[in-house]
């Protein structure tokens, strides 16, 4: 059984001793593939060098996330804009979005910065990867505006309503990344997606963040997507090959 870690940025400094032993474990679960989001100018060069060292088995993608646009967000897109009009590795432009969970400060900064970054996809037809948090309703009017680009991706780390996945499932090119958060104990998630078509939904971890149960608190990492894939299986009562099948072949619907 393979299945597919559609976010993971195990290019972080979290995995500098151990790895090579944390792709042994994800490739033993069953992992084929994982899709890295880049963060800002200071992770490029990580995100690079790990794919090098994992090529067909590890995919970046570019992109400034919300949190860290600040003042000088338009320098740091400059130099992503450059490695874009590059001959180039990345299959989607990500992370990116809103973000106004921590600090509004930024607001209108992110906002441009998350419309500059929605025109690349546009213009490379490389998928997008949108994050989203305390901003659901700023992140849906900014895709809405931005329809007619025929835009697809992954609306990340899903953990809303029933309302808000069906506004958000109305893209038709975008799917719900869904992650640990899915078998924390208090999570609403469960209730949710059974309102959520399957063929509309990815894997993801976040690692080194959102680890499921039942290791929650400890550093997350690709391999422990398998745990979020058995939740699926019982909330969608299937077999855990039928989530895996559905859900890899919907991860590379988004990453053709």
């Amino acid at each position: 059984m393979n299945f597919i870690d559609t976010h993971s940025h195990l290019f972080l400094e979290e995995f500098a001793e151990d790895l090579p032993l944390v792709m042994q474990r994800a490739k033993a679960a069953g992992v084929s593939r994982i899709y890295m989001p880049n963060i800002d100018c200071s992770t490029i060069k990580p995100l690079l060098d790990t794919v090098a060292q994992y090529p067909d088995y590890c995919f970046p993608m570019i992109g400034l996330h919300p949190t860290s646009v600040n003042s000088d967000f338009r320098e740091e897109l400059k130099v992503m804009k450059e490695l874009l009009d590059q001959s180039h590795p990345f299959v989607a432009i990500g992370e990116v979005g809103m973000d106004l969970y921590w600090d509004r400060t930024f607001i209108n900064e992110q906002f441009e910065a998350f419309e500059t970054q929605i025109q690349w996809s546009a213009q490379y037809r490389l998928p997008l990867v949108i994050h989203s948090r305390d901003s659901f309703e700023e992140v849906y009017q900014v895709i809405k505006r931005n329809e007619h680009k025929n835009l697809k991706g992954i609306f990340h780390s899903f953990t809303g309503t029933v309302e808000e996945a069906e506004r958000l499932l109305q893209f038709d090119g975008f799917y719900l990344g869904i992650n640990g958060v899915v078998t924390f104990k208090k999570s609403t998630l469960p209730e949710v997606l059974k309102n959520v078509p399957l063929e509309r939904i990815v894997l993801e971890t976040d690692s080194p963040y959102l680890t499921p149960a039942p290791n929650r608190g400890k550093r997350n990492e690709s391999a422990n997507v398998k745990d979020t894939l058995m939740k699926l299986a019982a909330i969608y009562q299937c077999s855990p090959e039928n989530v895996a099948d559905v859900t890899t072949m919907n991860a590379l619907k988004i990453f053709s």
